[in-house]
């Protein structure tokens, strides 16, 4: 079967591979109908390896070349003797973490902690950048008829998103920064918006800056030309915000963000850094503010984030820029990594 395989750095090859062989009794075999490129696989293949190991790991051996793909929707073709829950034919999304269940962190329900965490598409034998792949079971969730197979593909970058604003306790009418405008601040801002918060946004990239205006969910500025903390200011009467998400992994977005909230606000760090950001801790202490990190999303999130989705009838799929075949997945990440890049979200098609 056809996959996109990382070989190291820069190096990813849409390649034959061997399709699974057999399912386990607690195993699904899927077919992904949809799967997205996230910041991770983009920092694997610009700076990597970074998370996909080299040596075998810790949970399962897995080791690069690695099958990439941990955003997907999937059909199951086959479900494994002990599974009851799913059926061949189901449309599914996957939850991606792999966890022991037996190390401190899982133990006391922190299993996105797990000290051995392994990640489908990242580090295991399988992927949704793939015509085929095999999962646990409990990693596969039904997808309600009122959602489409790309909003299944969705619901991991929306755990994401989530995950951020929740942290930042955003309520009804609390004014909300977001800055950057890839798929995670979108999704960020889509949630937000749902909430009941004034949002605001901040993307220096003048398409990015086109695509979240489109969302009809709040004003978006050029960092590049305003100043952000300044007009957070002006927005609410001198005080500041009363949070900000950083999903962009900048550092003048996180200083940015810092300075424009009010005095007893918290600011969520989303945004993964691949390099060290220089911050004032005496503004922290000052006006006493919470820095939060957030890694992903809490496990058992996922049927929360479904019916989030489907209830709240969110339009994640307003992120989705293009929607490519497997043959163009290289070209898909050059786009992607590009500063001047037209594109926010990406899924690509293992089928065709």
């Amino acid at each position: 079967m056809r996959a996109a395989v990382y070989h190291g750095l820069g190096d990813i090859r849409v390649e034959q591979v061997d399709a699974p062989a057999s399912v386990g009794a607690e195993e699904v075999l899927l077919a992904p109908y949809w799967c997205g490129i996230c910041g991770t696989d983009l920092h694997e293949y610009a700076a990597g390896p970074i998370v996909i190991p080299t040596e075998p790991h810790a949970l399962n051996g897995s080791r690069a070349p690695q099958i990439l793909g941990h955003e997907f929707s999937a059909e199951v073709v086959e479900v494994g003797s002990a599974v009851t829950h799913l059926s061949a034919g189901d449309r599914v999304s996957v939850m991606p973490i792999l966890a022991c269940g037996e190390c401190y962190y899982c133990r006391r329900g922190l299993g996105h902690l797990c000290e051995r965490m392994a990640c489908i598409g990242l580090s295991d034998a399988w992927g949704g950048l793939a015509e085929l792949a095999v999962v646990p079971a409990r990693a596969a969730y039904r997808l309600p008829e009122s959602m489409t197979e790309v909003q299944g593909a969705l619901v991991e970058p929306m755990a994401v998103a989530a995950c951020g604003v929740d942290t930042a306790g955003v309520r009804p009418g609390d004014t909300v920064l977001i800055t950057g405008g890839g798929p995670i601040g979108s999704l960020a801002a889509l949630y937000a918006h749902a909430l009941g918060a004034r949002v605001v946004l901040s993307e220096p990239n003048a398409s990015r800056r086109e695509r979240a205006a489109a969302l009809d969910v709040g004003e978006v500025l050029d960092p590049a030309r305003v100043d952000v903390a300044q007009i957070m200011r002006d927005l609410t009467g001198g005080h500041g915000a009363d949070a900000a998400i950083e999903c962009s992994g900048n550092g003048r977005a996180l200083e940015a963000a810092i300075g424009a909230v009010r005095s007893r606000a918290t600011i969520t760090q989303t945004g993964l850094f691949t390099r060290p950001a220089e911050i004032d801790p005496m503004q922290i202490s000052l006006r006493e503010l919470t820095y939060n990190g957030t890694w992903c999303y809490p496990l058992h999130d996922w049927p929360r984030v479904i019916d989030l989705i489907s209830r709240l009838e969110l339009p994640v799929e307003r992120v989705v820029t293009a929607q490519v075949g497997i043959d163009r997945v290289v070209a898909g990440f050059d786009t992607l990594l590009s500063p001047t890049g037209d594109e926010v979200k990406l899924l690509v098609n293992a089928r065709g």
